[in-house]
């Protein structure tokens, strides 16, 4: 199964993540920080990144730059998990390097299928099952 990195300071949004992707089978990783995040993401090579983008210290579309400009990790999708669902604002979560958006609050089934969406078949899960 797929895994997932989750860069996100709100414990209860780092909780709930956590909590729907392992239901769903996905390995999720946990980071607070850009920082701790990154490391994370070059050692587990992740399929997927989901970033906060109101980070401390380095925000996430910084942190995004980052990942995508390190060859090793330019295969891991990253989507922005964001509050920030204003016009011109994808454009810029775009523009930064990020293959999507989820925004916040979430929707646990949108947030599950577009995961599912952007991962390789053979790689997601059955949502018709549940």
């Amino acid at each position: 199964m797929a895994t997932v990195l989750i860069i996100e300071d709100n414990p209860h949004n780092m909780k709930l993540a956590s909590f729907l992707l392992e239901n769903a089978g996905y390995t999720a990783l946990q980071a607070s920080d850009a920082q701790a995040g990154i490391a994370l993401a070059r050692m587990h090579r992740p399929d997927i990144i989901l970033m906060d983008i109101q980070l401390p210290g380095m925000d996430g579309l910084a942190a995004t730059q980052v990942i995508k400009a390190d060859a090793g990790l330019r295969h891991s999708k990253v989507f922005a998990l964001t509050a920030f669902a204003m016009k011109g604002d994808e454009d810029k979560i775009r523009a930064a390097g990020c293959d999507g958006y989820i925004a916040k609050p979430f929707n646990y089934r949108r947030f599950l299928e577009t995961i599912a969406a952007a991962l390789p078949a053979d790689a997601t899960i059955d949502l018709q099952g549940e």
